[in-house]
């Protein structure tokens, strides 16, 4: 772990630092405040930081103030004021201003790596539970299988928008997208190459979106795709172009190599002037007819409010 020392006495600095490296930290000094708010503002900036109280510039009590109201962007500091205040208001000041431990100079050096490692304890607690939030998240929120987001996700992600089109007067357009016979290839290869086909063609589906287009698996084999600011004419263009990224090479599984077409339905909301049900219906009517007109298509779908 790196550890951050910020202190002004050469003295010091060479006592501590010695006792650091001795321990197996990985030792980054600053002479100054100034020095040491321009290391933690780097973006591997070390997470457990040794301040003295007084510094040149700025002094441990503002850096830590400095820590804690920048916590939110750079993730959690473990800050230890070192000083030769001893004073119950000292030890107050310190821990309101954001300190998590205080160590009285001078100090025995096994109570200083008493307090590192208890630090370090809690920074690996910490992050273990920005890990296990952060797996709940995408539980929540992504299909398991193909990474995509899931129909909860996709969909609530099309009412906004919708509503954001509505809002600044601009389309958006949808593609469903359905994989063809896709019971056949889990009859003939079994479900662990159908896996691998959801997810090969889950990845291409998405590999030609822009960052603020949304993918989701809708349900089964189907995809929804969202292209904000695409009128009916550019989402059919586009899903045409997806179409063929699809079924342009074979999908290898450890059953052999399929080739695997999609139908797809098209539609856009003018301005975001409808609802996500009515929507949805007309990309899956869409949907319906590239189906019964041979499948391994795209079929529009232009309702009486669409304007384009």
């Amino acid at each position: 772990m790196r550890i951050l020392l910020a202190e002004d006495s050469a003295v010091d600095r060479h006592l501590i630092g010695g006792h650091l490296k001795e321990w197996g930290f990985d030792l980054v000094i600053a002479k100054d405040g100034a020095e040491a708010w321009r290391l933690l503002q780097e973006a591997d900036a070390p997470e457990l930081v040794l301040l003295d109280w007084i510094l040149p510039h700025i002094d441990g009590i503002e850096l830590c103030r400095r820590i804690r109201a920048a916590g939110a962007q750079v993730g959690y500091t473990y800050t230890v004021l070192l000083t030769g205040k001893g004073g119950k208001d000292n030890l107050i000041e310190g821990m309101q201003a954001g300190a998590d431990d205080y160590l009285v100079k001078p100090f025995e050096p096994l109570e200083l790596k008493a307090r590192l490692l208890a630090g370090k304890r809690i920074l690996d607690l910490q992050r273990e539970l920005v890990d296990t939030r952060e797996s709940l998240r995408m539980a929540a929120t992504y299909d398991s299988m193909t990474r995509l987001l899931n129909r909860g996700e996709i969909v609530a992600l099309l009412d906004r928008e919708l509503a954001r089109g509505k809002r600044e007067g601009r389309p958006v357009g949808i593609i469903l997208a359905d994989i063809d016979h896709f019971k056949s290839v889990n009859d003939s290869f079994g479900h662990l190459a159908g896996d691998a086909v959801l997810q090969e063609v889950a990845r291409r589906l998405k590999s030609d979106l822009r960052i603020y287009d949304g993918a989701g698996r809708y349900g089964g084999e189907e995809f929804l795709l969202i292209l904000p600011g695409c009128d009916l004419a550019t989402t059919i263009r586009r899903a045409e172009k997806i179409r063929q990224l699809v079924s342009a090479e074979e999908i290898t599984t450890t059953k052999g190599a399929k080739r695997v077409t999609v139908s797809m339905g098209a539609t856009a909301a003018e301005a975001g002037s409808t609802s996500v049900e009515a929507i949805l219906n007309e990309a899956d009517t869409a949907l319906y007819r590239a189906k019964e007109n041979g499948r391994d298509r795209v079929e529009g779908h232009r309702s009486n409010r669409a304007s384009g």
